[in-house]
């Protein structure tokens, strides 16, 4: 069986939201006992991960990192059309994840304890994200 839903959320700047709550949500509306969630941002300048879930100060770190890796305005990079944070978002969001498969069982994220899932805000204004969750599996 296949269930498949769109969710979309207005993201604050260089932020990380976690989602897995919503995440959480639909594969319970799925009914779905055992199987995966893909999970699909639809932007090039932002991204999903599974990260830490109990320490703010390990998303604040990936933030300070990506953008020592990854520099707004940096002169190399030719395409700016949007502002300086324009190809660096696209450099962060090719770097980390635009997708994520996770396990489903028991009807509910097979997720360590430490682990949640993020959306990721590349740019340095806020957006209207678009996300894709498909839910696959048995009953």
């Amino acid at each position: 069986m296949t269930f498949q839903k769109v969710i979309a959320y207005q993201t604050q700047p260089r932020s990380t939201r976690n989602i897995t709550a919503d995440i959480s949500h639909i594969i319970a509306q799925s009914a779905i006992r055992t199987g995966i969630c893909h999970i699909f941002v639809q932007h090039t300048s932002a991204s999903l991960m599974i990260c830490e879930n109990a320490d703010p100060d390990v998303r604040r770190d990936m933030e300070t990192y990506m953008q020592h890796i990854v520099p707004d305005g940096d002169p190399m990079f030719l395409h700016q059309d949007e502002g300086p944070d324009d190809m660096s978002a696209h450099i962060r969001t090719v770097l980390t994840n635009p997708d994520l498969t996770i396990p489903i069982s028991d009807g509910q994220c097979a997720l360590g304890i430490w682990q949640g899932i993020y959306l990721w805000e590349h740019r340095t204004h806020s957006h209207q994200r678009r996300i894709v969750v498909t839910v696959q599996g048995d009953k």
